[in-house]
């Protein structure tokens, strides 16, 4: 027996790999969306989305994609995994992503492929979004100035293009890395950690998707997850995934407080004491 057995629980609820079954639209999140969905419909060029570690940058990411309809945008999501990459690489990977193929190895003749594929897009009535995650490890200026070179191919007085970027708040600065290219900003917004009521309507609406009504966390629990999380998604749910899993080694039917304080004790997330 594991303890999704003992609290008969479907599904892990508090996985912190991206699952769209367990996205929790917080007023935030909502109004994130609408902004950022906004942006790519009427071809903005370049929407920010920025918030601390933990926050629900990529799950917004993955949810802003699966919203964007294919009749109406050509979309892809590219995650930037290391901050040593070039300007050359960049953009290969966006021409690839938005459907480019064989691309050429010069640079030029690849911008020139890039341009072609964008009025290609444009002239099926499709709108062309790339989402960049983890931005904010672009930080030369080498790179926002490709940003900006690609967004300023235009068709029609409208921009073939839009990029939206999602990274952590140093991201700001990377952008003014490039003066021009940091005024082209149409949309941002900021993530902010959950305020208390929210953590807890958090905690319940993934215990509700995995298959769970009844609360398994004491009020004194839901309160010392909050607490010791700061409010931040991904250590809410890694707390309550290491109080599942404790509790299910004691055989308790209810988390209260003491195990949510011993837990984040032993994820560094709280003084002794």
């Amino acid at each position: 027996m594991n303890y999704l057995e003992f609290y008969k629980l479907k599904n892990q609820p508090f996985n912190i790999a991206v699952d769209s079954r367990f996205y929790f639209n917080s007023n935030q999140h909502s109004q994130a969306l609408v902004k950022l969905k906004y942006a790519a419909s009427e071809r903005k060029g370049l929407a920010v989305l920025v918030g601390p570690i933990g926050t629900g940058k990529t799950t917004l990411a993955h949810r802003l994609l699966e919203e964007l309809d294919e009749a109406e945008f050509e979309s892809a999501l590219l995650v930037v995994i290391h901050s040593a990459i070039s300007s050359e690489w960049l953009l290969r990977k966006i021409a690839i992503q938005l459907g480019v193929r064989d691309p050429l190895e010069g640079k030029t003749e690849l911008l020139s492929q890039l341009y072609n594929r964008l009025v290609e897009i444009y002239d099926s009535g499709k709108k062309a979004v790339v989402l960049i995650d983890e931005a904010q490890m672009l930080h030369s200026k080498e790179l926002m100035e490709e940003f900006r070179g690609i967004l300023n191919i235009e068709l029609d007085n409208q921009k073939l293009i839009t990029f939206v970027f999602f990274g952590l708040v140093e991201l700001t600065s990377n952008l003014a890395l490039d003066k021009p290219l940091q005024q082209r900003i149409a949309v941002r917004y900021e993530l902010k950690s959950f305020p208390k009521k929210v953590t807890e309507e958090y905690v319940h609406y993934r215990l509700n998707v995995a298959g769970v009504q009844d609360g398994l966390f004491s009020k004194e629990a839901l309160s010392a997850i909050h607490d010791h999380s700061k409010g931040v998604p991904r250590l809410i749910n890694i707390i309550c995934d290491n109080a599942l899993f404790e509790g299910f080694l004691r055989r308790s039917s209810l988390i209260d407080e003491k195990i949510i304080k011993e837990v984040s004790f032993d994820l560094n997330l709280v003084d002794a004491g």
